[in-house]
């Protein structure tokens, strides 16, 4: 039992790269409230937009974990907030299933995308960087026209950027801030959408990350919670216009996920060291946790699903 016992402890260690604040691969069957960790958390502060390399832990976002099965081999995949977090995870999954992708990511997140280009890379796919800040509608417009151009085509978008920063009170929610969450989080799904559909044909899939808040809001996040429930609205009814064209639209609605958008404003400084513990697993996602299941939506396998709103919350909030 002790040489079986080393193995696994040496099998461990190698998957981690001795680096204990990288989570190692979660194979087989486990307990999810222990499966990664839980708070509470170092203190930490990045100013915004946050970088996941700078995270303590790190998140996990499949690196090491996700296996492919070719689900989504010859499509092309326009992801933005690619650098970290969940559109990291999506990414990352959607290239291990055979898929070229390209990411879009603000400029100060450039060290976060290159390790996405070298994981995307890795698995002989076809990496593509568009850096830009999506508040442009000009910029948005040429997101989706330089994705086309450089990946030959687009099967698959997932409009998952978005800005939150945390305010403990109307009276301090500013109109600039509230103008810029929802050109980050309303206006930039629809611009690039817009932009996207003469370049989607039928089989096609569009996914946005939407959120928990949009059925559960926080009071600090009044205008991101907003937002939100705009994005499932937006994908419902957009999903009964392009449902003829064989086109779906679907959304992911998860809860607390361990992301950069946490330390850079998303949270008070308190609630980020206890972030999760809240949920009935007692921890918070990790974004890897959701890749497989952007994969489900972009595949064939949910050819009936659309206008759909996915959970994902570690048993609260809706739906």
């Amino acid at each position: 039992m002790k040489i079986k016992d080393d193995l696994i402890a040496q099998g461990r260690k190698l998957a981690c790269g001795d680096n204990s604040s990288e989570m190692p691969p979660q194979p087989g069957k486990q307990d999810p409230t222990t499966q990664y960790p839980r708070p509470p958390f170092p203190p930490q502060r990045q100013e915004p937009p946050g970088l996941a390399s700078k995270m303590n832990p790190r998140p996990d976002h499949g690196e090491k974990s996700y296996r492919g099965f070719g689900r989504l081999v010859g499509r092309k995949a326009l992801v933005t907030g690619g650098d970290s977090g969940i559109g990291r995870a999506a990414a990352i999954a959607f290239a291990r299933e055979g898929a070229d992708v390209a990411i879009n990511y603000l400029p100060v997140e450039e060290s976060d995308a290159r390790e996405v280009v070298d994981l995307i890379q890795a698995e002989g796919r076809k990496a593509v960087t568009i850096p830009g800040d999506i508040r442009d509608e000009g910029f948005c417009k040429k997101l989706v026209a330089d994705a086309v151009r450089e990946l030959g085509g687009l099967d698959i978008l997932v409009n998952n950027a978005a800005m939150q920063t945390s305010q403990p009170s109307i009276a301090e929610l500013t109109t600039e801030q509230f103008d810029s969450t929802f050109k980050a989080n309303v206006y930039a799904m629809f611009w690039i959408t817009k932009a996207a559909l003469p370049h989607l044909e039928p089989g096609a899939s569009i996914i946005n990350t939407s959120s928990v808040q949009a059925y559960d809001p926080s009071p600090h996040l009044l205008d991101y919670a907003q937002t939100k429930a705009c994005q499932v609205i937006f994908t419902k009814s957009l999903a009964k216009q392009l449902g003829e064209k064989g086109i779906r639209v679907n959304a992911v609605a998860p809860g607390p996920y361990w992301t950069p958008l946490q330390p850079s404003g998303g949270s008070s400084p308190e609630k980020v060291q206890a972030f999760g513990e809240d949920t009935p697993l007692g921890r918070p996602g990790q974004p890897a946790e959701l890749g497989a299941l952007y994969v489900l939506l972009a595949s064939q396998e949910s050819s009936y699903a659309t206008g759909q709103v996915y959970g994902s919350s570690g048993g609260e909030g809706e739906p």
